[in-house]
């Protein structure tokens, strides 16, 4: 393949992600576009984090869910 000669016309989507203060991420966790991660919540190891995650909750899985509150 020569990579002057790509096709791009696809079109790419891209959002930001918001990850908010005092926020753990566990290892291998995948956050897609456009997710806000509230203040002081925990994201377990190895997450797809799909959806916005409220503030100071403890939050894990595939996809990722909240599991209970930690504030």
């Amino acid at each position: 393949l020569d990579s002057q000669e790509r096709n791009f016309s696809g079109t790419e989507l891209g959002r930001p992600v918001t990850i908010g203060n005092r926020v753990w991420i566990g290892a291998g966790v995948i956050i897609c576009p456009g997710v806000n991660i509230g203040d002081d919540a925990v994201i377990g190891a190895g997450s797809v984090v799909t959806r916005d995650i409220p503030a100071g909750v403890f939050a894990a899985g595939n996809p990722c869910r909240v599991i209970k509150d930690i504030s």
